[in-house]
């Protein structure tokens, strides 16, 4: 009978069921956010993806080719949102969470950080708003998008590189809790 249990599948339910006890024991108090140890790498990927097309941006809008410049402009917009997204609910809420209750002088760098990438996001969501559908249009605003596009250009290289130096090795699983221990899940 156990090979029958084995082979069709109730061996596999209890791996299941401790696999998934495991996976509680890494969400982020409060919330249903698990670690992800391939978080990091993603948001690292996402940062090189970002660079490179915001360096398509810079080229097309340099060879003065105003139809490829917005729509670099318009890629470079979704896959920011996107990864911004990824960034306030799978990292900040986590870490946030995770931080809170152990870590004061973390949590205060973490929040701090996070302040300014609401300030940066609506600075360089305004950028969006100002050329995206205007650039090449309207001459006054194609001869200030150059500048415009090196400040943008030097405030998200610099976020970038305290991002990842500074505050994602602050992301790491939540400790196991002691053998006894109440846990909260929301």
């Amino acid at each position: 009978m156990w090979l029958i249990n084995f082979l069709f599948g109730r061996k596999k339910k209890k791996q299941e069921g401790t696999q998934a006890s495991a996976s509680l024991s890494r969400q982020a108090p409060g919330t249903r956010i698990s670690y992800d140890p391939e978080l990091i790498v993603q948001l690292k990927e996402d940062h090189q993806r970002l660079l490179e097309i915001f360096g398509l941006v810079g080229k097309a809008f340099a060879n003065n080719d105003m139809a490829a410049t917005a729509r670099h402009l318009d890629t470079f917009r979704s896959e920011l949102m996107e990864h911004l997204l990824t960034e306030n609910v799978r990292f900040y809420v986590y870490l946030e969470r995770t931080l809170k209750q152990k870590d004061q002088e973390s949590f205060d760098l973490m929040y701090s950080f996070r302040r300014e990438m609401n300030t940066i996001s609506k600075s360089v969501l305004a950028f969006f708003d100002k050329y995206q559908k205007n650039i090449g249009k309207r001459p006054k605003l194609t001869a200030s998008f150059g500048k415009d596009l090196e400040n943008v250009g030097a405030i998200l290289t610099e976020r970038i590189r305290r991002e990842e130096e500074i505050l994602y090795p602050l992301y790491a699983p939540v400790a196991a809790a002691a053998p006894g221990a109440a846990t909260i899940v929301a």
